[in-house]
């Protein structure tokens, strides 16, 4: 959860006077999740703010989404917990404002559990309770000079998460005389038969065990002396995956910082490793940096509690702090990424997280164009076979791995690129000539990612949203999100070559149709 308590009062006096510079192109002024940009197959609040998932968990056939929300203005302000639930990782129901700000402080991130045994006893095994974990963020305090305005806090809720109880005896943990103390991220460990916290502090980690989520004992510390430190670590998470084709367990950190991504501004890192249930030990040397989306709006993802099918499901902010407060939305800003499943994939002996679409998301496909073997030798614009706007659809293929762009347009020619360069061995996405840009100069044109696969051939899946689109190439080892405020909607789909010959195989173009339905909304 970003600090910014002092700079969000200035930006929020200014975007009250200033006029908005897309009302003109408003559809209808009274349709909830109708305005210009607005996404129409992401999570958005129906209004106002929201940054970092929250609380993400799954029970009783529904999973819980929490959000750090201010529900008062379109700039960060006094953070809430928002809250929708989903029954298929698709459709969205919102649901009232689960946890306010009190006495102790603002509600800054954190993490949901079901509390199976009920070890905290705030229900019965019969009736276990969710348990929030999550900062509070004291402002006054702040506001006074004191370093130590940040503690860990938890509430429980008895019917699914409709109603929520703040513990009488919070904070939980308390500040230890650091200024960073924030997001905690909680799971049970079953070998050592408790729960573990993992807390980002100041630019590293520190890990907590408790047998009942009231009393926290410190175990240890990571990250002094790895990874990416161009600025504050943030949104820590720690889970295990098996690698696939190998039947090894692995434990995989995942940590936002802000500065300091790849291509500006807010990213998230990974960490591969072991954890004993005390310590975390990594496989990475030092100075490895891996990225779980290289895209410049994807951050303080995380990963679902007690998911069915021992799925590791991901959902990340999307947005970056960078310019978070000043892209060109009129009733909300923010976003989540789409939802991801997580597995691990040994590339000559270096493992890496691979990031897959929801199989669930594709089940709502309404128009497909299915295309096979393009030659491309210099440009081919396809539009002709997917007679159908592509605003809204997933582009999946495969092509060689040679110098290639898909390239997706409007009438007004603005227009997102995306390809692989051979040369750097980096794929990239050049949103320069995609329309609205000119609200900040670290709103980055060209954004560029490492290749870490091998082969001739790159299998890749597009999806396209009004406002943002979402690219996995080979396989989702290479993941990049990004947004971008086009004024007309995306119609055109051309690939082309800088030369040579390249041959796109099995090509599939999906027509999705809008999430929010009336039943959603």
């Amino acid at each position: 959860m970003k600090t910014i308590f002092i700079i969000s009062t200035a930006i929020l006096l200014f975007s009250a006077c200033e006029p908005s510079s897309n009302s003109r192109h408003r559809k209808n002024d009274d349709s909830v999740y109708q305005e210009v940009y607005r996404p129409q197959l992401h999570f958005t609040p129906k209004s106002d703010w929201m940054n970092d998932p929250n609380g993400m968990v799954f029970h009783k056939g529904e999973y819980h989404f929490f959000y750090q929300h201010y529900p008062d203005s379109t700039v960060w302000g006094p953070m809430h917990w928002g809250h929708a639930v989903t029954s298929d990782l698709v459709h969205w129901d919102h649901l009232p404002i689960a946890l306010y700000p009190d006495s102790l402080g603002y509600i800054f991130s954190g993490s949901a559990v079901v509390d199976k045994d009920n070890t905290s006893g705030f229900g019965t095994v019969e009736n276990p309770p969710l348990v929030a974990i999550f900062t509070y963020h004291n402002a006054e305090k702040e506001k006074a000079g004191s370093i130590e305005y940040q503690t860990q806090g938890i509430a429980y809720s008895l019917d699914n998460g409709r109603k929520w109880t703040k513990y009488e005896n919070n904070p939980v943990l308390k500040n230890p005389g650091i200024k960073d103390f924030r997001d905690p991220k909680v799971s049970w460990h079953g070998p050592s038969k408790r729960w573990v916290m993992i807390l980002a502090v100041l630019d590293h980690v520190e890990l907590y065990a408790s047998a009942d989520l009231k009393s926290w004992t410190k175990l240890s510390e990571f990250g002094k002396d790895y990874g990416a430190h161009g600025g504050v670590w943030e949104c820590p998470d720690l889970f295990p995956l098996t690698v696939e084709g190998e039947g090894k367990q692995k434990w995989v950190m995942l940590v936002s910082i802000n500065p300091g991504g790849p291509n500006i501004g807010s990213a998230t890192q990974y960490f591969i490793g072991d954890f004993d249930g005390k310590a975390f030990t990594p496989d990475d040397n030092k100075s490895e940096i891996k990225w779980i989306d290289w895209g410049q709006d994807n951050y303080a993802g995380v990963t679902y509690a007690n998911a069915p099918g021992n799925r590791t499901i991901f959902v990340g902010w999307m947005n970056n702090w960078a310019y978070a407060q000043i892209i060109p939305t009129e009733k909300w800003r923010g976003g989540a990424s789409l939802a991801r499943d997580l597995s691990l994939v040994n590339v000559d002996g270096n493992i890496f997280v691979k990031s897959t679409l929801v199989p669930e998301l594709l089940k709502y496909s309404t128009e497909n164009a299915v295309l096979s073997d393009i030659k491309v030798s210099d440009s081919i614009n396809l539009t002709t076979q997917v007679t159908f706007p592509l605003s809204t659809s997933i582009i999946q293929g495969v092509a060689d791995a040679k110098d290639f762009t898909i390239e997706l347009s409007n009438s007004k020619n603005q227009n997102v690129k995306m390809g692989y360069d051979s040369n750097s061995n980096q794929f990239f996405v050049d949103r320069s000539k995609s329309g609205n840009n000119a609200f900040s100069k670290d709103f980055r044109g060209v954004i560029r990612a490492d290749r870490y696969a091998k082969g001739d051939t790159i299998p890749f899946t597009i999806v396209v949203d009004v406002a943002c689109v979402e690219v996995y190439f080979d396989g989702g080892l290479t993941v990049m999100t990004n947004l971008f405020f086009a004024d007309e909607p995306i119609e055109t789909l051309k690939v082309s070559t800088p030369g040579g010959e390249i041959n796109i195989r099995d090509l599939e173009v999906r027509k999705l149709s809008s999430i929010w339905t009336k039943e959603s909304l």
